[in-house]
């Protein structure tokens, strides 16, 4: 008979502390949120989010894609950037850390990937703003 009151007491306290934990967790929640804008977490928030977060499309920088090809020195007798040159550092790097056939990283495989592709929209744009020029001289050697 004694097991039925203090049962009773148990579940009384079990309930009313699951309220109290029901009503603290989202004034908890809403007090981090509040901090976290007065700090300035939203706008990181946000710059992450139209950076496109985690799966952006930002690209590697240059000098970074130059140190994982390995490329002190890309430039060609002319003073342009060298392709083919970037191709063979690529190919190389790439093969020597292949995942199925030497057990290489993949991770490393998709640095070399991107520092490649970096490279290459880094040339492509050169070339665009080289003929860019070239045309706004024949422009004005037509004007003159």
């Amino acid at each position: 008979m004694a097991i039925g009151p203090l049962a009773r007491v148990l579940v009384q306290a079990a309930v009313m502390g699951i309220s109290i934990i029901a009503r603290a967790l989202p004034a908890a929640y809403g007090a981090a949120l509040q901090n976290a804008r007065k700090s300035g977490m939203d706008a990181t928030k946000a710059k992450a989010e139209s950076s496109g977060g985690l799966f952006s499309s930002k690209r590697m920088a240059v000098d970074e894609a130059l140190m994982v090809l390995n490329l002190t020195d890309m430039k060609s007798s002319n003073g342009e950037m060298d392709p083919v040159l970037v191709q063979k550092q690529y190919e190389k790097y790439f093969e020597a850390n292949a995942v199925t056939d030497k057990g290489g990283s993949f991770y490393i495989q998709s640095k070399i990937y991107r520092a490649k592709e970096s490279l290459d929209e880094f040339i492509k744009e050169k070339r665009i703003e080289e003929q860019k020029q070239r045309q706004q001289q024949q422009d004005q050697g037509k004007s003159q």
